[in-house]
């Protein structure tokens, strides 16, 4: 088989697996962010049970979430080398911040909140949560600044055949980031509020016997969602804007594609129609925008969710819980849109993707491929089992946080009469 192939399919595959995992991340630790500093401001000990409870949830998505991403990131070097030694010195810069700086730092602190359970008096351990939030994002910004100087690179000089970089300003400056940075982590709240919703929607279905704390963490979920959903459109239409001049092959009119592709076949050979993204290419754009503006409809709900006989109905949390894998997929889609948009370059403008991928046979990339394949499904699926267990068990037996010597906590709250 074409190792090009092979190479873009593996990476496709591994990015997808791990970006879902990132999307749980960043939504759930901004929510754990409002439920814990909740519960250090009011001592109500139902914030105390959501927070273990989404605590729990969070950290089984984060254990296996870093396993996905080292598989990725090895793949620069085995799959890649031609982006490694081309771009190696501006793309890897970021990256380099982005493990050192943030990633680490993270670990650390998550660490240190996981075991300063009833060790550390609240207010410290309320700051590290807050840490860890802020080096979650800070992650996030960094890849975002990777990922943007390759659509759209600047801050740079070629040397020998090689990419050196010249201005770090100009990374965080670059045009292709901001808005795409916004976006991700809206798509991340919009993601987080979902899952917050739908899981609470089905322990108010089948009748859970904390009522309140489900009840308080729909509220939250839906109004999550609600402003997420909004900023995520907000930030994906701006980034319409400009799209088309820095990347006209990908959204340029017809004569900004033609003229475009031409100049390209001039400087690197071949035909223009070689320097086109596939014509199927806005599929997923426009899949990902219809459902936004399904998912717009959870603000209508936002009213209902604060009176309890909606919870007669039922209709809506079972709408909450259909619709809570949509923003996951409409979140892929965006990321075909940015990814497939810009062949055939993996650097846009510099560097073809033909150049950038390892020259290996197609048997080994195959074994790759279906190696790292089965392994990354193998984690995704044993992290949808392990979430779904603990959503199952509820917060009448949160594992974080109990002390040694601590019974089997049981719901201080009394069923709602509605489901009685």
């Amino acid at each position: 088989m074409d190792p090009l192939l092979l190479a873009r399919l593996q990476f496709a595959t591994t990015t997808s697996i791990h970006f879902l995992f990132v999307l749980v991340t960043l939504g759930l630790v901004t929510l754990l962010v409002y439920l814990q500093t909740a519960w250090v401001v009011t001592r109500k000990p139902v914030y105390e049970r959501l927070t273990r409870f989404w605590g729990t949830f969070y950290l089984v998505n984060y254990a296996l979430g870093i396993t996905t991403g080292i598989v990725m990131e090895f793949q620069f070097g085995l799959n890649w080398s031609g982006l490694s030694q081309y771009a190696g010195n501006v793309f890897g810069a970021p990256l380099a911040i982005e493990t050192l700086g943030a990633f680490f730092l993270e670990s650390t602190l998550l660490g240190m909140w996981i075991f300063g359970w009833q060790r550390l008096r609240r207010g410290v351990h309320l700051a590290l949560i807050y840490g860890v939030a802020i080096t979650a994002y800070a992650s996030a910004f960094w890849i975002m600044v990777a990922n943007s100087w390759l659509q759209h690179p600047v801050g740079y000089e070629e040397a020998g055949g090689i990419a050196h970089l010249t201005d770090f300003g100009a990374l965080l400056r670059n045009p292709a980031f901001g808005n795409a940075f916004g976006h991700v982590v809206s798509a991340a709240l919009t993601c987080g509020g979902f899952l917050v919703a739908g899981i609470s929607s089905w322990q108010l279905i089948r009748r859970t016997p904390d009522y309140e704390a489900f009840r308080r963490s729909l509220r939250i979920g839906v109004v999550t969602a609600s402003v997420g959903v909004t900023l995520v459109m907000g930030f994906g239409f701006a980034q319409f804007g400009y799209l088309g001049r820095i990347q006209p092959t990908k959204f340029g009119d017809d004569g900004d594609k033609a003229a475009a592709a031409a100049d390209f076949a001039a400087r690197f050979g071949g035909s223009p129609a070689d320097y086109l993204p596939p014509t199927w290419v806005g599929a997923p754009l426009g899949f990902m925008i219809l459902i936004a503006f399904t998912l717009m409809w959870v603000w209508v709900l936002i009213p209902f969710f604060f009176r309890d006989w909606i919870i007669r109905l039922k209709a809506p949390l079972y709408l909450l819980l259909a619709a809570t894998p949509l923003p996951f997929v409409a979140a892929i889609f965006g990321w075909l849109f940015r990814e497939i948009g810009r062949q055939p370059w993996t650097v846009y403008g510099l560097l073809p993707t033909e150049d950038a991928v390892t020259q290996t046979s197609g048997a080994v990339l195959l074994t790759s491929f279906v190696g790292f394949t089965v392994l990354l499904l193998g984690l995704a699926v044993a992290d949808w089992l392990l979430l779904a267990r603990v959503a199952h068990r509820g917060t009448a037996d949160p594992a974080l946080g109990r002390r040694p010597d601590e019974p089997v906590p049981q719901p201080a709250d009394r069923p709602d009469p509605v489901l009685a």
